[in-house]
């Protein structure tokens, strides 16, 4: 029987840059489908609408396509779009290549309903690369127990810990808190942004000891900065927004929604 997360909405973002990617994108959010009813929104940004994505999604979800000639993938402009059209009192930052495990969701998800926190990580920061022979043995069990069990033939997606990929927080509070930085522009900082302005304004937080999973695919320019410049920028950003204060970040964001 599903579990009742119809308060949730999963909000992903996508750009079909290669089969794996679009394999991915199925695999997550059928899963997502499959434990919980709930509401699952993925955008596809992209030059042009070959309607794959859409014939092969579940029909449950809320599927929008959104023509982008840019090359680089504006991530944070495009989450701060789809936001405004969230109902839900809840939203989940949600990457199209990462799996958690089913009980760390509902745990977040309890911590979010009970008030105990204002925004939760189904995860503890460490993130696992599957390898694309991994990622293969988990597409055809559909059983995160796979990984668990493999997770020492693993590597770490980063070695420093990570605040973004499956992120659950009290809509409100994302709103008030600037939703996404739009300073970064592309692949980036902007979780370390996000979760920096969270600690700042005083959120409530809450971390799940768990791992996060990261299906393998081939890294294209939007997975990596695109340049030097934007690099820079990135982490200037991100260095801005950790030094500053309570008031300066209210000041920021209260600003530019004014």
């Amino acid at each position: 029987m599903k579990v009742d997360l119809k308060d949730i909405t999963f909000l992903i973002l996508v750009r079909l840059d290669s089969v794996q990617r679009l394999e991915n994108t199925l695999t997550v959010t059928e899963a997502l489908l499959k434990y919980f009813d709930t509401n699952v929104t993925v955008v596809e940004a992209s030059g042009y609408n070959n309607q794959v994505l859409k014939r092969l999604l579940n029909r449950k979800i809320n599927y929008l396509f959104k023509e982008d000639k840019d090359p680089v993938l504006y991530k944070t402009r495009r989450f701060n779009a789809m936001t405004p059209n969230v109902a839900t009192p809840y939203i989940a930052i949600w990457d199209t290549d990462v799996v958690v495990d089913k009980k760390a969701v509902l745990e977040a998800v309890t911590m979010l309903r009970n008030q105990t926190a204002d925004v939760a990580w189904p995860y503890n920061g460490t993130c696992y690369n599957t390898s694309e022979i991994l990622r293969t043995l988990f597409m055809k069990r559909k059983d995160i127990r796979v990984l668990y069990r493999h997770m020492d033939k693993m590597e770490l997606l980063h070695h420093r810990s990570l605040v973004g990929g499956a992120v659950l927080v009290n809509r409100e509070k994302y709103i008030y808190a600037g939703m996404e930085n739009e300073k970064h522009y592309g692949w980036g900082d902007d979780d370390f942004d996000r979760c920096y302005r969270f600690e700042r304004l005083g959120f409530k937080t809450h971390w799940v000891d768990t791992c996060l999973f990261h299906l393998s695919h081939p890294r294209a320019m939007n997975s990596s900065f695109a340049s030097s410049a934007q690099k820079r920028i990135s982490s200037y950003e991100r260095f801005k927004t950790e030094s500053s204060s309570k008031q300066e970040i209210q000041i920021k964001f209260l600003s530019s929604r004014s």
